[in-house]
Formats: structure tokens, C-alpha cells, sequence
């Protein structure tokens, strides 16, 4: 077989490469150029002719070529390439030549094609009439692409090497192994690498096995598992290539968050955190508050103080009543830290504390509801790169700011939606107060700390019993005066003015103004008494300290009435609730007057706080 140099040139590549090789190709198979100085003069002769040819190549590529398969038209981008994978295989189903290409910064394209450019054209404009494709699809060059997914098993190539098979090399991309290439690649693997792709794995829902480092059947049948779903060859051994398209949809979660290592010598704490979301503002020991950078709703603290076991239970007691850790959400506390997750309608926070060597260290991580995988992937990587550094947070670091009572640490301390008063009726921690208080309630306190049940509501009277979740044992119980308060006798009210706010109820004093409500109702009587909001509910007591009734709520009809007007449940209505409620009341005929003090004392002493909580 014989071939001239022009005929080699004019093989019709524009590729000066692949000329070379074509070359090459012929010096070795034609048996008549076996001389040297022959060997040179023919190639001399035939580079000098691609020469030529290459010329006039690049004169005609300066009009695109019409006919040339380079055009596709691009349907739709994902930035997800599980999701892109999942829009391929849908249009496929309905549409041919459907092919999925990487572009680069974490988005996937799919597009039609190849076509001469008329081609794609008409598909564009065909397509877009029938409603098959997006209305914004547009025609992109191949250079456009990188790496192809779509087909499975496919290669992006140049339409121009088409005569030698070529494929074109994809930048930065590894190459596709042989089965024995994958294994010797995974051997490379450190033990942190096996643990990240377990993860990974894990993420992609493929597997359910310890995060040990150790690629057992549980393992391999997952790699098989994902393989398969991303219709490669399945193995049980991911190549290279895989391996990366594994680890970048795991990763590609975190991107945009600036995860980065942040060293706090102040807190004596290095970890990994959100560093684009979130960014240090202030000490409030022990906590470094780290708030949002931008309209994300996302914060991290970071704990440190010095203590022991009693400081650790009583910080965890401490932290249940933020603001930031809403009630509901799994908690824990054992002999070297405790866990918190706060499950609110808007954010979720979750609280890692450790105590270690006379040191308490920890973070909580709050973050918006609905956004779970990128919390969750946040909160692993917090957790894993904890590392604890000299020292704790001095107590007395940060400036001094605002104080108020409802603080802690600069950080909202959580509140009941409505307080009342209330006041023990039996031995076991039954409490009456005002039916306002405890309705639509998501949970009722007895002096915020002991959850109580609505036993019963008398809607006429406005009164309610509650019977405590566990049984209390109260230092007094309310005594019922049976004898009739004469009018103008002195009185006092005990109640939680405030709210709570000063920990302790306080005593109103006043007088008995008539035995009957303004429109003549039997079962209240009227008091000259100034009492607030927070008062309701509380007892009605007589100079021996003994209960003539039940302050009653405010009315809220449009009546104005002059501030000291009060009214009071009277004991014969109040006594016919506690009795269908299955309570036995004390009762006495005794009157004997106490001083102020020794009055106040017993007020305080069966007086509780009533808390309604959403």
C-alpha cells in the first residue's frame, strides 16, 4: 500500500496533532520508506504540505462552517447532580439525543444534540412550539461543556476527531479505571477518607452501617447499590471518577457557607463553622455570640466556662429557659455533659456541652426550620472538629451591656404567654385560679416549675382547678372562712403583680365594699381594692388570714370602672367547684386578727405562680 504526503494532508483533519500521528502511522507501515535520509525527506516534503493545508484550514474556519455537528440546545441547568441526572433520564423518556454535561461550579446542563447549527435551529424552534422543552432553551457551542454524565458511560467529543476515534481530554477530570485500577485506588485511601466516603454513602441513602473506616459487605453492597442508581457498571469498587462525584454531591450542600476553622483563644475552642453566615459580635460568659451576617437566620455560641458537675446541671437547668432552646426537642444530661435540641415553629437550636478536667466547653448551633440537610451537615461538622484549646472564657470578659431581669448572658430568657395567680386547696398541690389563665394553653406551670392538668372550668363562675403532673406538697393550704365578712372589714389579696418578676407574691390591702357584685350577682362581692392583672386568681384573706375568696379578672366589657374596684369569687361558689372536683376543703369559723407580717407570711406561703406557655 502506498500513500502520497498530499493525500495524508488531505485526509480532510485540521488538526496539526493528529496530522502528526497520521504521519507517523504511515513512516511505520509503508515497507518502501525504510532508509534514514528517505525517512527524512518524505517527512520534510509532507510536513511542509500540512503546512500548506493547515493554512488554507484556518482561511475556511474563518466562515463557520453551517454543517458542522457543534450546536446543542441547552434545556435546562441543575445544580444538583442527582437532580440533573433525574431531568435527563425524564426527558429521555420523550425526547432523543438527550445528553447531560458538567459546566462547571457545581451546575449540570442538559441539552439536545449534536447539530449543525441549521439543525439545531429548527429543533429549537420546533421543540419550543410543541411545548417539549423550556421556553427558555438556547443553543450552546460544545466548548460550552465539560465532563458528560448522560448517557451513562458516555465521553464529551470532538466532532473534528471523529476519523481517529479520538476523545477529547477533559481538564482536571480523572479518567475512568479498570476494575483493578479502582482497587489499587481505593488502597490509597487514608482512614479519614474511608470514613468521609461512609458518609457520603450514607448521605446518598445508600447505606446504614457503622462510620468505621471499613469497606465490608455492608459497604461494598452499597457502593453497588449507588452504582447502580447512576447507571456506571456496578462493582461494589468505585472508581475514581466516582469517587469524586460522590464526595462533590455530599459536599456541594456546604457550598456557599464558608465552612472554615475558627480559632477562639478567648473561649479556649477551634472549630468548624459557617464563617460566610455567621460572624463573632460580642462575649456574654459564658458564651461567644457569633449572630447573621445576612438575612439567613443563623447563629452558633460557643460555650466556656470553668466548673464541675454542679455548675454543668446547673447551666443545663439554665439553658431550657432561653429563648433559643424551645421546649420541645429531645435533652439529655449525664455525669460529663448533656445535649439540648430546641425544636421551635422557626428555628431549630442544638446545644453540645462537655465537661472535661474542671472545664465546661460546648456550642449550640441555631438554624431556620426547613433548611434540615445543610443544618444537620453543619452540625456533624461542628461536632467532629470540636477541638478544646488552653483556657476558658474569663467571666468578666466582653463590655458591660444593657442588664435586664429577662436576660441571661445577654440571650432571651423564654416566657409564658399569660401569668395569673392561683392558690393550694388540698395536700396534694391542687390550685385554683382563673379560668383565663389556663386556656388554650400548650402546657400550664405551678411556679414554673411543676406542669399541671386542668381538672375543671367553671366557665359561669371564670374559675379553674389544676391538679399538679406529679403530687406537691404545699407549705399551706387555703382554710375557708364559713362566717360572712361584715362590710368595711379589712381585707388583703396575695398575688404575682408582676408576673413573677420579683419571685414572690405580693400583699394587697383593702375592704370589703358590698357582698354582691355591681348588678346584684350572689356568688361574688364587691372590694375596694386596687389590684392588677397578675393578681387575679389569688386569695381573698381576712385579718386572721383565713380565705373569704378568690380575686376574679378584670372585666372586659366597655365599662370603665374607678382602679381600685375589684370583685371576688365568695367560698359558697367557690366551694361548690372544689367539690365536684373531688377536692375536700378546710374549713373554719374562727376569727382572730394577725399582724401585717405574720399575715403576709401565710398569704405568700399557699400563694403559686400560674404560667400559661405556648
Amino acid at each position: 500500500m502506498r500513500m502520497s504526503c498530499d493525500e495524508a494532508a488531505n485526509l480532510g483533519c485540521n488538526n496539526r496533532e493528529l496530522c502528526y500521528k497520521i504521519l507517523v502511522i504511515m513512516l511505520m507501515v509503508l515497507p518502501d520508506l525504510e532508509k534514514p535520509m528517505v525517512r527524512i525527506v518524505v517527512i520534510f516534503m509532507c510536513l511542509v504540505s500540512l503546512g500548506v493545508t493547515r493554512g488554507g484550514a484556518q482561511e475556511v474556519s474563518q466562515s463557520p462552517d453551517a454543517g458542522q455537528a457543534d450546536a446543542w440546545v441547552q434545556i435546562e441547568a441543575k445544580s444538583s447532580l442527582l437532580a440533573a441526572r433525574d431531568a435527563a433520564r425524564r426527558y429521555a423518556e420523550t425526547l432523543s439525543e438527550v445528553g447531560g454535561f458538567a459546566l462547571g461550579n457545581g451546575w449540570y446542563a442538559i441539552a439536545l444534540g449534536p447539530y449543525s447549527r441549521d439543525e439545531a435551529d429548527r429543533v429549537l424552534r420546533a421543540y419550543r412550539r410543541q411545548g417539549q422543552i423550556p421556553r427558555d432553551s438556547y443553543i450552546a457551542r460544545r466548548s460550552a461543556f465539560e465532563r458528560q454524565f448522560w448517557p451513562a458511560g458516555a465521553e464529551l467529543r470532538d466532532p473534528a476527531d471523529d476519523d481517529v476515534d479520538a476523545a477529547v481530554a477533559i481538564p482536571d477530570e480523572p479518567p475512568e479505571e479498570t476494575l483493578t485500577e479502582a482497587r489499587a485506588g481505593e488502597a490509597r485511601l487514608t482512614r479519614d477518607d474511608r470514613s468521609e466516603l461512609q458518609k457520603a454513602l450514607a448521605w446518598a441513602g445508600v447505606y446504614e452501617g457503622a462510620i468505621d473506616a471499613a469497606f465490608g459487605r455492608g459497604t461494598r453492597a452499597a457502593m453497588a447499590r449507588w452504582q447502580r442508581e447512576n447507571d456506571v457498571a456496578v462493582t461494589g469498587v468505585l472508581t475514581t471518577r466516582q469517587r469524586a462525584d460522590l464526595l462533590h454531591d455530599y459536599n456541594e450542600v456546604l457550598e456557599g457557607l464558608g465552612l472554615d476553622r475558627v480559632v477562639d483563644r478567648a473561649t479556649g475552642i477551634a472549630v468548624n463553622m459557617p464563617t460566610e453566615i455567621v460572624e463573632f459580635d460580642r462575649y456574654a460568659p459564658p458564651f461567644a455570640h457569633f449572630d447573621p451576617v445576612d438575612d439567613l437566620d443563623a447563629r452558633v455560641l460557643l460555650i466556656s466556662q470553668r466548673g464541675d458537675r454542679d455548675d454543668l446541671n446547673a447551666l443545663y437547668e439554665v439553658m431550657q429557659t432561653l429563648e433559643i432552646v424551645p421546649e420541645t426537642g429531645p435533652r439529655g444530661l449525664d455525669r460529663d455533659g448533656f445535649m439540648l435540641v430546641g425544636e421551635g415553629n422557626l428555628q431549630v437550636s442544638q446545644t453540645r456541652v462537655w465537661l472535661r478536667d474542671d472545664e465546661i466547653k460546648g456550642f449550640t448551633l441555631i438554624w431556620p426550620v426547613g433548611d434540615e440537610e445543610r443544618r444537620n451537615r453543619v452540625l456533624r461538622e461542628m461536632q467532629d472538629s470540636f477541638e478544646w484549646l488552653d483556657g476558658t472564657l474569663d467571666p468578666a470578659e466582653g463590655e458591660a451591656s444593657a442588664q435586664r431581669i429577662d436576660l441571661v448572658a445577654g440571650l432571651e430568657v423564654r416566657r409564658p404567654r399569660l401569668t395569673r395567680s392561683g392558690f393550694y386547696v388540698d395536700e396534694g398541690g391542687a390550685v385554683l385560679t382563673t379560668a383565663d389563665a389556663v386556656q388554650a394553653c400548650g402546657k400550664i406551670t405551678i411556679d414554673e416549675m411543676h406542669e399541671a392538668e386542668i381538672a375543671l372550668i367553671d366557665e359561669d363562675l371564670s374559675v379553674a382547678v389544676l391538679r399538679p403532673a406529679a403530687p406537691l406538697a404545699p407549705a399551706r393550704v387555703a382554710t375557708f372562712q364559713d362566717r360572712t365578712p361584715r362590710l368595711r372589714s379589712d381585707v388583703a389579696v396575695a398575688g404575682y403583680s408582676y408576673g413573677g418578676v420579683l419571685g414572690a407574691p405580693t400583699v394587697t390591702f383593702g375592704k370589703v365594699s358590698d357582698l354582691k357584685g355591681l348588678n346584684g350577682e350572689a356568688h361574688m362581692k364587691r372590694l375596694t381594692l386596687a389590684a392588677m392583672d397578675g393578681d387575679a386568681g389569688g386569695p381573698v384573706l381576712d385579718e386572721g388570714g383565713s380565705v373569704l375568696g378568690m380575686l376574679l379578672a378584670h372585666r372586659t366589657d366597655r365599662r370603665s370602672l374607678p382602679a381600685d374596684v375589684s370583685f371576688a369569687a365568695t367560698n359558697g361558689a367557690l366551694q361548690d367547684v372544689l367539690s365536684r372536683g373531688g377536692i375536700n376543703t378546710r374549713r373554719t369559723t374562727e376569727l382572730g386578727p394577725m399582724s401585717a407580717e405574720a399575715l403576709t407570711d401565710r398569704a405568700n406561703a399557699m400563694t403559686v405562680l400560674v404560667s400559661c406557655w405556648d
